[in-house]
């Protein structure tokens, strides 16, 4: 099997296209394996290019959908595939001990999420590229260069900076009260922020400030 993530969270959100998949999926028949879409953000991979999961994926043979980082659902994941591969999936997850009572409430709760917040999702996007490229243009570096497609930045700190990363990490909890996660990539010298329902336009806004003046406090 080939599994594959989209969007890809170490490569900072970034999205693969049908064109990538299906060259996957034709490639992948032809040595007669299977492919599977790791799609906790596959609804963020859609709304960036503009097409339907259905559209997107039909080279995969499964697909997992995350219901609960953008959409916003407390819990839940679903496994999409043929009639018979969900039947081996069911089993699979019985023997494992995986199987959850009294979920009505907790579907109910994806069913909304994937009827009413999926659009938003662009909403995300628009935040978390504000948030790239104003650290970029300050001299952050963004491995995109300040153009990320979708809902996750990675970053790190100036050249001129004179604090660790962990460092600047306390200062931004302790000094300005943004929380923020650290110790990522690149030898652990990147932060990773993901905007999502629960953070608005005043919380970016905040972040990018704060983030802006503990930089600017510790220059060399």
């Amino acid at each position: 099997m080939v599994c594959v993530e989209n969007t890809h969270n170490m490569c900072g959100g970034s999205v693969l296209d049908k064109q990538y998949i299906d060259a996957l999926g034709g490639l992948a028949k032809d040595l007669e394996i299977a492919v599977h879409v790791d799609g906790a953000r596959i609804f963020n991979a859609c709304v960036a290019l503009g097409i339907s999961p259905a559209m997107l994926c039909e080279s995969a043979d499964t697909v997992s959908i995350c219901l609960s980082k953008g959409l916003g659902a407390p819990m839940g994941s679903v496994l999409v595939g043929s009639k018979e591969t969900i039947r081996l999936a069911r089993r699979a997850r019985k023997r494992l001990g995986g199987g959850t009572r009294q979920v009505g409430v907790v579907a109910a709760q994806g069913l909304y999420a994937v009827e009413h917040n999926i659009d938003r999702l662009a909403e995300d996007h628009y935040r978390s590229k504000k948030i790239a490229k104003a650290l970029y243009d300050n001299g952050f570096y963004q491995p995109q260069e300040g153009k990320v497609q979708t809902n996750i930045v990675y970053f790190g700190l100036p050249l001129n900076c004179t604090l660790t990363t962990k460092e600047f990490a306390e200062k931004l909890k302790t000094d300005f009260n943004i929380l923020i996660g650290s110790g990522y990539s690149k030898g652990g010298s990147l932060f990773r922020v993901c905007t999502h329902l629960d953070v608005n336009d005043v919380d970016v806004d905040f972040a990018i400030n704060g983030i802006l003046k503990l930089a600017s406090l510790y220059k060399r």
